[in-house]
């Protein structure tokens, strides 16, 4: 059990590093782009904006779940998954908390599935607030430009 606890911390750090660099590199991003939204291409720009930052983030988890699932190839007491598609399967559903049920491992493992979960709520949910802080940015910027270009 301190195997898979000691384990499960490690990749919970990776992909809080991967969700931290992801995020810093968004923002930097984000900020040479926001420069080209005005009022005037606000619906244009913003949804584009919205878009890919949704994609980004989708691409940064699928990275996170890829992680979780070759961590259960890897060890070698978890023999359930025979194809990494079967594994990935396994960690998406449970980085998601969505638990179908219908693939689990072995008890003496079923830590590192729980560990996965709460990995994936709290970097959904980082995830969530970064694209809220987004659409606020971009309300905020859209209400600032109206009420400049009224005056």
């Amino acid at each position: 059990m301190l195997l898979n606890i000691l384990v499960g911390l490690i990749v919970i750090g990776i992909t809080v590093v991967i969700q931290g660099y992801g995020t810093i590199f968004w923002v930097s991003k984000y900020d040479k782009d926001r420069s080209r939204i005005n009022s005037d291409t606000f619906k244009k720009e913003g949804s584009r904006l919205l878009i890919s930052t949704t994609i980004f983030l989708l691409f940064i988890h699928l990275i996170q779940a890829a992680l979780w699932a070759l961590t259960y190839m890897l060890l070698p007491g978890i023999t359930e998954f025979e194809t990494f598609e079967k594994s990935m399967y396994f960690s998406l559903v449970t980085f998601t908390t969505l638990g179908y049920g219908e693939i689990t491992i072995a008890s003496a493992n079923r830590i590192l599935a729980g560990l996965e979960a709460i990995n994936g709520i709290i970097l959904i949910g980082w995830s969530t607030a970064f694209m809220f802080a987004i659409f606020q940015e971009l309300i905020r910027k859209s209400v600032k430009n109206k009420h400049t270009s009224e005056d």
